[in-house]
């Protein structure tokens, strides 16, 4: 007992050292592979140590290996925290909570496992997969949720694989990821019969996956775009994310955004900017840039920006359509808030503190009550689109319950993680989320990636988060809706379901599979 443990505080660490390596499978690195071999391990050495470990010891494994995983992934979360005195004091706080407090998730998904420790290796390897993907749905749903970096992220760059994300969706795929990179264990377990003919079959299922998106990708050559009697151009500058701090020089920002659209006033075009480009200015109160869009802007003209809207004593974070005489088309606020970020949790008492949210001045921003296409038809511009503002991109199934609309626009700010890994990781889910809605996806972004995106994930144009400038589009695809945007995440559910029966099955058949 004595040498079991002093061998615990190795373990923890070789397990942590496993989620730091496993997070290099994420963008921008991309490395796949890596997951072949972290996971394969995490899974052996819980089949290997299954009899000298209690409950608590199976939750504290997972939790160091998730622990490892988000510190390595998200650090840059803190670089928000470097623009404002205020925040210094909760850089190390926040570098150790927040990945702590995620890792929760997988700690609970490997005590769950405890009580399965004397299935069948084959069995254990589906529990495993079961268990760490519902675990995944759960970070990405309870409380405001935080679906970010799930591990079927590490294929984001890898298309053929991710064609099947229109018929299942993100977190079905999860789930098969998660079987994929530990199946190599079975070669290095208990040796049956069995582990090849499962072998076999999950590999014949990812070939299967693979033709399937490689036809996708190549039938995709063949659906004709809409052609449009207008363009989009897709503004991606380059201000300083201190804007926030200084409100005097929001005119000049403003000059800025329109000499780099250099609009056309014969040429129908609707502009999108990113997010918070008007820092000082409320929606109600954009009038009084009113001469200077009336001299630069046409009556053929359309804007796209975000921008604060307070209503009634609350405060949203809101994307605008306007025309040239800054009349209000449309808006949409936004409904889906970064915790810190845009609001507090336990709100009062924070501010007691002396603590308030990042990215404005104000009190916790509202949420908006309802996400609505918008449809710019009656304004004579025959196109519609669901507006996303920020990382409401990132949630899979929780877009919208209808898919009667031409595209996706996401206006972001990704300023407030600096040069960091941040912007990449947020970039790699608008390209999950086109292939899930069957949907191209316009991209504006301050200081990040802004880009076109078809409905199958490939990049049509791209502005790289290094340089300022625009994109122009003439034309977009929108094939038919996918099996996924019609079910949404009820197929995971079928999927777990699968999973379980497998599990049963395997579980009345006696034999040592």
């Amino acid at each position: 007992m004595k040498t079991i443990l002093k061998k615990k505080p190795l373990n923890y660490f070789y397990i942590f050292c496993l989620g730091v390596v496993s997070s290099f499978s994420l963008p921008p690195y991309n490395i796949f592979l890596i997951n072949f071999f972290t996971f394969t391990a995490l899974f052996i050495f819980f089949v290997k140590q299954k009899l000298n470990l209690t409950k608590l010891d199976f939750f504290l494994n997972g939790w160091m290996f998730g622990f490892g995983y988000f510190t390595s992934s998200l650090y840059w979360i803190t670089i928000s925290l470097t623009f404002d005195q205020t925040f210094k004091i909760l850089i190390p706080i926040a570098f150790l909570m927040i990945p702590l407090f995620l890792a929760l998730f997988y700690g609970l998904a490997t005590f769950i496992l405890y009580f399965f420790k004397k299935f069948s290796n084959i069995s254990l390897i589906l529990i495993f997969s079961v268990t760490f993907s519902i675990s995944e749905f759960l970070r990405g749903n309870i409380l405001s949720g935080f679906p970010w970096n799930l591990i079927s992220f590490s294929f984001s760059e890898f298309l053929p694989m991710l064609q099947i994300l229109s018929l299942i969706g993100t977190y079905s795929f999860n789930l098969f990821c998660l079987t994929l990179f530990v199946l190599p264990s079975l070669l290095f377990l208990k040796k049956s019969k069995y582990n090849k003919y499962f072998i076999v079959s999950f590999l014949l299922l990812l070939i299967f996956i693979f033709i399937f998106g490689q036809i996708k990708l190549e039938q995709s050559k063949d659906i004709p775009p809409k052609n449009n009697n207008f363009i989009i151009k897709i503004i991606s500058p380059k201000i300083g994310i201190e804007r926030f701090y200084f409100t005097e020089n929001e005119e000049e920002i403003l000059q800025s955004l329109i000499k780099l659209s250099k609009p056309n006033k014969e040429v129908r075009t609707i502009y999108v900017w990113p997010e918070g480009m008007f820092n000082n200015t409320e929606l109600k109160n954009l009038k009084k840039y009113k001469n200077i869009f009336a001299e630069k802007f046409s009556d053929k003209h359309l804007i796209i920006f975000g921008i604060n809207n307070t209503v009634k004593e609350k405060t949203f974070n809101s994307l605008a359509v306007v025309n040239n005489n800054l009349e209000i088309i449309e808006f949409y606020n936004k409904n889906n808030l970064v915790p810190f970020g845009e609001f507090l949790p336990l709100e009062k008492f924070l501010n007691n503190l002396g603590i308030k949210t990042i990215t404005n001045f104000y009190n916790s921003y509202s949420s908006g009550e309802k996400r609505e296409i918008i449809n710019l038809e009656k304004h004579k511009f025959d196109i519609s689109f669901l507006p996303l503002i920020c990382y409401e991109i990132i949630y899979s199934g929780k877009l919208s319950n209808r898919n009667n609309f031409d595209m996706i626009v996401n206006i972001s700010e990704d300023g407030w993680f600096g040069k960091s890994i941040g912007p990449n990781q947020h970039f790699s889910h608008s390209i999950f989320r086109s292939i899930e809605e069957g949907k191209s996806i316009i991209r504006s972004t301050n200081n990040g990636t802004s880009a076109l995106i078809d409905p199958y994930g490939q990049i049509s144009k791209i502005s790289e988060s290094t340089y300022e400038g625009v994109i122009e589009i003439k034309q977009i695809k929108n094939p038919k809706k996918t099996f996924f945007s019609i079910y949404g995440n009820n197929i995971f559910f079928y999927f777990v379901a699968i999973y379980i029966s497998l599990i049963f099955f395997l579980k009345t058949n006696r034999e040592k599979i």
